[in-house]
């Protein structure tokens, strides 16, 4: 067998170093909410701030995981660490998705009485909490394309940007027309927002549970590729899979004519690179077979006792 790898290790110090800081500066916001909220009386900046405790609950949870994909794998774990990142994104996405539900219910609620809402505080504090919140997101955002545990968190705090923004421009409104319920109906196009992204992020992370092949990834266009390097005569037992968004894995039986180690390497190596260069896959396990030695299925049934590898 051949294996090519490219695990990833690389998890900078100033990815900690900006979590950290993105933990600490939505902590101390939190409590300045509370303060605001106590002294206005408004029940929104003190939900708000309940809300940027589960910021910092993500922020953590998403620093814990991303510490532990640096442990080294062991025999208990071959594969490290890496899924623990996976797992969070759920629980991050799970919970914007409970979020939005509560705040369904509150703006159902204030769509039905509308509650006098202080303007001028709920505009002063909601710009300090955009500005808290970009900076958050902004902090985590480095990476997210290739994580999908800090893109479940930044689209955590983006949402909650958002969130924000929307009340901002919704106390503006209030203040000069008196149009109470446009802090709920503003909750409501939020809440919708977050769940959209929430749904992808969830989606993925059971993909990747499940050991789906990767969306991108064309499994006909990638035989025909395989097929087409000199000395293959066939493809089975193909599996594809991903340890996390950007740790993809693929193992295979390779049929050959009955050739030497040395002419079987080459063929590997051909088959890995092809594969690394074009799909992004770095860990790869080859198996050489001869032609006719073994069923060709292109999938293989592991739960049966007869086809043993």
């Amino acid at each position: 067998m051949a294996h090519a790898h490219t695990h990833i290790t690389d998890l900078s110090r100033s990815t900690i170093r900006r979590l950290i800081l993105s933990i600490g500066l939505t902590a101390a916001f939190v409590v300045v909410e509370v303060v605001a909220g106590f002294f206005a009386n408004s029940l929104a900046l003190l939900t708000d701030a309940v809300h940027n405790v589960t910021d910092v609950l993500a922020l953590g949870l998403t620093l814990w995981a991303l510490r532990a994909a640096t442990r080294p794998a062991s025999a208990g774990k071959t594969y490290g660490y890496h899924r623990a990142g996976i797992l969070v994104a759920m629980v991050n996405a799970t919970s914007l998705v409970l979020i939005s539900l509560a705040i369904f219910y509150d703006a159902y609620r204030r769509l039905i009485a509308p509650p006098s809402v202080k303007a001028d505080v709920l505009v002063g504090v909601g710009v300090a909490a955009v500005v808290v919140n970009l900076v958050t997101a902004l902090l985590v955002r480095r990476g997210s394309q290739y994580d999908l545990n800090l893109r479940s968190v930044f689209l955590h705090l983006m949402g909650d940007a958002l969130s924000t923004i929307g009340a901002v421009v919704a106390g503006v409104v209030i203040h000069f027309t008196g149009l109470n319920w446009l802090d709920p109906l503003v909750s409501i196009l939020i809440g919708l927002l977050i769940v959209w992204n929430a749904w992808g992020i969830l989606h993925e992370s059971v993909n990747i549970l499940m050991e789906a092949t990767p969306a991108d990834v064309n499994v006909d266009t990638m035989i025909v590729d395989i097929q087409q390097v000199d000395g293959v005569r066939g493809v089975h037992d193909l599996h594809i899979w991903s340890i996390t968004h950007g740790l993809r894995t693929l193992s295979a039986h390779i049929l050959t004519d009955d050739i030497p180690i040395s002419e079987g390497t080459r063929i590997q190596a051909a088959i890995s690179e092809l594969l690394n260069y074009k799909y992004g896959i770095a860990h790869v396990t080859l198996q050489l077979e001869c032609v006719d030695c073994i069923p060709a299925d292109l999938y293989c049934d592991i739960t049966a006792n007869s086809h043993s590898h």
